[in-house]
């Protein structure tokens, strides 16, 4: 299975995004599906995450309220949609598919990972 992130851009503060990461198949052991991020010089976050099956959505406190995750499985797609576009929301985005259960925070538990998608949010 391999991951496509795109949609990522140039936006002013306030403006917003949406991110598309499209899976290239679908796989039966998808059990979550995440994003995260890595700012110049900072380690790669967690963002957000969903769970592939039920739909429950995670979101790092830093975006809670902002961003939305969302999928759509006829289409093998979780998008992200990011609202309130902050300075400090200025990064490359990753999206990951996790194959087991864990704590969705954790970047260890994602065995694929996306290209990334470069946002940038400007003043």
């Amino acid at each position: 299975v391999q991951l496509q992130a795109s949609g990522g851009g140039l936006v002013q503060a306030g403006g917003s995004l949406r991110l598309s990461c499209a899976a290239s198949e679908r796989t039966f052991t998808t059990y979550y599906m995440g994003w995260f991020r890595q700012a110049p010089g900072k380690e790669r976050a967690f963002v957000g995450a969903i769970s592939w099956s039920g739909g429950r959505t995670y979101y790092a406190d830093s975006v809670k309220g902002r961003f939305t995750i969302s999928k759509d499985n006829a289409k093998n797609t979780v998008l992200l949609q990011m609202n309130s576009l902050k300075l400090e929301d200025t990064a490359v985005y990753y999206c990951a598919a996790a194959s087991g259960m864990g704590i969705v925070t954790v970047k260890a538990l994602y065995n694929i990972w996306g290209q990334g998608t470069q946002v940038t949010v400007s003043s």
